[in-house]
């Protein structure tokens, strides 16, 4: 369990330094607003999935199942 924890933390801190550096970043990029808002959703959806992973691999972990159409054991 503190292999998984510890798995955990490292995953949720460089998704951390990833999206921030994307935030420091994106401002640079001279993109018209419809682009830039399209890849901001895009990076939320994608934050979004990658947190719920990792809910779903804590409480595998834990011993509460996940659903199983979701796939993740």
């Amino acid at each position: 369990m503190i292999s998984a924890l510890v798995g955990i933390i490292i995953t949720l801190i460089v998704v951390g330094v990833i999206w921030w550096a994307v935030q420091q970043l994106l401002p640079l990029i001279p993109l018209p607003e419809p682009f830039r808002r399209i890849i901001y959703v895009i990076m939320i959806v994608i934050l979004v999935l990658i947190v719920l992973y990792v809910i779903l691999q804590l409480l595998g972990v834990a011993g509460i199942g996940a659903p199983h159409w979701i796939g993740v054991r």
